[in-house]
């Protein structure tokens, strides 16, 4: 796996291309009129996306009917010297249709507790939770 990041501006905004040719922004988001995600932001997209990708196909491998498919993620972050990494991540999926609400926590744990390598990748110094919603009902 092997990313590029190109400068394409005169201050921060990079873009980053995987060896497929898509690409994504980055910037600083602290400046005004920033163009792209910060790199912490995408590091919270990461998590969506990565969990996000395990629940469905696993959803959809138990011939669940999923109509709409929503994360939202929230990052607590700690100063550590100069840095400021996560602390602690809270996932929170909302999914609507045909949906047995225990086969969708069931999805979750799997996610975060086996397949993503994202979240898996940040565990040993993030606390990363997550909650389920199915049809509007926290599971």
């Amino acid at each position: 796996m092997k990313i590029s990041l190109n400068r394409i501006n005169d201050d921060f905004l990079f873009e980053c291309t995987n060896s497929q040719g898509n690409s994504i922004l980055l910037d600083n988001t602290s400046q005004p009129g920033a163009k792209g995600v910060s790199p912490m932001e995408s590091v919270l997209m990461a998590v969506a996306g990565c969990s996000g990708i395990d629940v469905v196909s696993i959803l959809k491998k138990q011939r669940q009917e999923i109509t709409d498919f929503k994360a939202e993620v929230e990052g607590e972050r700690i100063a550590v010297n100069d840095a400021k990494p996560f602390k602690s991540i809270l996932v929170k999926f909302f999914l609507e249709g045909t949906v047995d609400p225990a086969k969708a926590l069931k999805a979750s744990e799997l996610s975060f507790e086996k397949y993503c390598s994202v979240s898996k990748t940040l565990e040993p110094n993030v606390e990363i939770r997550y909650e389920v919603y199915v049809n509007g009902e926290k599971v």
